[in-house]
């Protein structure tokens, strides 16, 4: 005879934690016609995090905004990994070292456990240069789900 025992998958962010993160994201998005989402995994499937997000990034069909303005923020929790990858519109106008700086700021805050407060800043970050190079507009509408994505 064999006992199994079965864990129940902890989820990475408390109901809470999830409601501030979506919070964010429509918060940054109301003044600009940029797209953020963010999706979360246990374990990044390849070496390079920003080749997962690139894939993720396509398979979310986020490049189909109007103004090529899609932002994705990835993490794989278990793995340490995270990147983000911005569409060819916002990464013409924001350039290398902007994202560099982002990816420094989260990393402080992961490394000091503080994940939601983290996204928070990053999203926030995000929704300001968004703004900058693609303000909302009375016609804008909002392309892409707020919702966080969870993989597996």
């Amino acid at each position: 005879m064999s006992i199994f025992s079965f864990r129940k998958k902890q989820p990475f962010f408390t109901p809470e934690e999830e409601n501030r993160i979506v919070e964010a994201i429509r918060k940054a998005e109301k003044r600009t016609s940029g797209e953020i989402r963010v999706y979360v995994e246990s374990r990044c499937r390849f070496v390079d995090p920003v080749d997962r997000a690139i894939e993720i990034f396509y398979g979310l069909k986020m490049e189909n905004t109007d103004d090529r303005n899609g932002v994705l923020i990835y993490i794989a929790m278990k793995d340490h990994q995270m990147a983000v990858y911005g569409d060819e519109g916002i990464h013409l106008r924001v350039g290398s070292a902007f994202w560099n700086k982002e990816i420094k700021t989260i990393l402080e805050e992961f490394n000091a456990e503080h994940y939601t407060d983290g996204l928070i800043t990053i999203i926030h970050d995000l929704g300001e240069a968004l703004t900058s190079h693609f303000p909302y507009e009375k016609e804008d509408r909002n392309e892409l789900p707020d919702d966080i994505v969870f993989g597996k």
